[in-house]
Order: C-alpha cells, then sequence, then structure tokens
C-alpha cells in the first residue's frame, strides 16, 4: 500500500473513531472533537500498532507503559474545559499524543513525562508545535516551575492527586484525571479553591495506570 493510501486509511479510521466513540459518549466540546479527528494518532504509536491506533482500546508503549484509549483522553481533555489562552499542565506525556490535542486548544502547553525513552520520542512528535514544552521528571510532583496554570490533566488513572500537583493550579483551576480504587477505574474532575479541593467522579471509562502515584500506607495498630 502506498503512502497517499495509507494516509487515506488512517483518516477514514480517524472519521470513524469520533463517530462512534467521542460522539457517542458524551465529548460535547465541539473543539476537541474537530481536533481529534484531525491530530494523526498513528505518529504517536509503535509501527506495529498503527493498524489499531484508533481502536476502542489502550496500546502498550513499551516500559510498563501504554496510551490511553481515545474515548478516555477525549474525556479528560473535554471535561478540563480549555480555553484558547490557558496554560495547561499535562501529566503522563507518554509520546506526546494528547499534548498534540491540547496544543490546539490552549495558549501552552507543559507535557510532563517521567519516562526518558517516551519523552524524547514525544519531542520528535511534537517539534512542529511551538507552544509545547516537553519537561522530564517524576509525575508525581508535577511541574512547579511553570505554574500556576489554568487546567491540569493527568492522563492516566492515580489512586490519588497529591496536595504538590493541586497547589499548581490557579485559584479556580481545574484537574482532570483517571482515578483507581481496587482495580477499578473512573474518570474524575474537580477545581481548586481557596477553601481546599476535592474530585467529582463524571464517567466509568477505563483508563491506563500510571507509575508513582499510590496512597501511602496507613498506620495501623
Amino acid at each position: 500500500m502506498d503512502g497517499s493510501a495509507d494516509t487515506l486509511r488512517f483518516e477514514e479510521m480517524r472519521a470513524a473513531m469520533v463517530a462512534s466513540q467521542l460522539r457517542t459518549s458524551a465529548v460535547d466540546d465541539s473543539r476537541v472533537v474537530k481536533v481529534m479527528g484531525e491530530v494523526p494518532r498513528e505518529r504517536f504509536v509503535p509501527a506495529a500498532a498503527r493498524p489499531i491506533a484508533y481502536y476502542d482500546r489502550d496500546i502498550a508503549l513499551g516500559n510498563g507503559r501504554a496510551m490511553n484509549a481515545p474515548l478516555a483522553s477525549a474525556r479528560l481533555i473535554n471535561e478540563a474545559e480549555i480555553a484558547s489562552t490557558d496554560r495547561v499542565l499535562l501529566i503522563g506525556a507518554a509520546t506526546g499524543y494528547v499534548a498534540a490535542v491540547i496544543a490546539e486548544l490552549a495558549g501552552s502547553v507543559v507535557a510532563l513525562e517521567e519516562d526518558a525513552t517516551l519523552a524524547a520520542q514525544a519531542r520528535e512528535a511534537l517539534a512542529g508545535m511551538a507552544n509545547v514544552t516537553v519537561v522530564e521528571g517524576p509525575l508525581v510532583e508535577g511541574w512547579a516551575e511553570g505554574a500556576p496554570y489554568d487546567a491540569i490533566v493527568i492522563d492516566g488513572a492515580v489512586e490519588f492527586v497529591p496536595d504538590a500537583i493541586v497547589h499548581q493550579a490557579k485559584i479556580d483551576g481545574r484537574v482532570t484525571t483517571g482515578v483507581i480504587d481496587r482495580g477499578v477505574s473512573r474518570l474524575a474532575a474537580g477545581r481548586r479553591s481557596e477553601g481546599g479541593f476535592g474530585l467529582v467522579d463524571f464517567a466509568d471509562v477505563d483508563c491506563v495506570v500510571l507509575p508513582g502515584f499510590s496512597k501511602p500506607p496507613t498506620f495501623q495498630f
């Protein structure tokens, strides 16, 4: 199959993903739908996984990491209510796909990844996007150097959101994340306020688990 035929095939798969996964599942921000219908997800997955790049499933990236299924990332981005002037922190950038989507919606994106191999792949894939900065560091610490952020998207499931990350959001800033509890994941969102922060579940959607976010053990007699 030549390059033009490959391109057409991926465009058809992308359109099918939008129609069957996003439009039917409460992704109601038309900008998110439009951008995810344009960003070539196949460029951000391993070559062997390109035929399944738009399937409703996560994709293994190696070293215990995986890319979320399209719907999980779409719902997290949708609930973050990203405006065109927003500064956004993405935690768990992996190979850069979600950063590429958010970059089309926001003013600027800091894409945090702790795996050096994935971060290098993200930098290469995002090289033409001037409003994305890929940084390396522990996901659980966030990226305080770029704070405060209008929105923080944690593109994976965590057992808890550390205060260090919450405090990197502006007051009234949005945080969206996957949450995992006893092996079951769901999606949740919250806003930082002067009085604190809390998450509210908004969807029962499977989400890949991010490393480093296990709850600290509690002391028991």
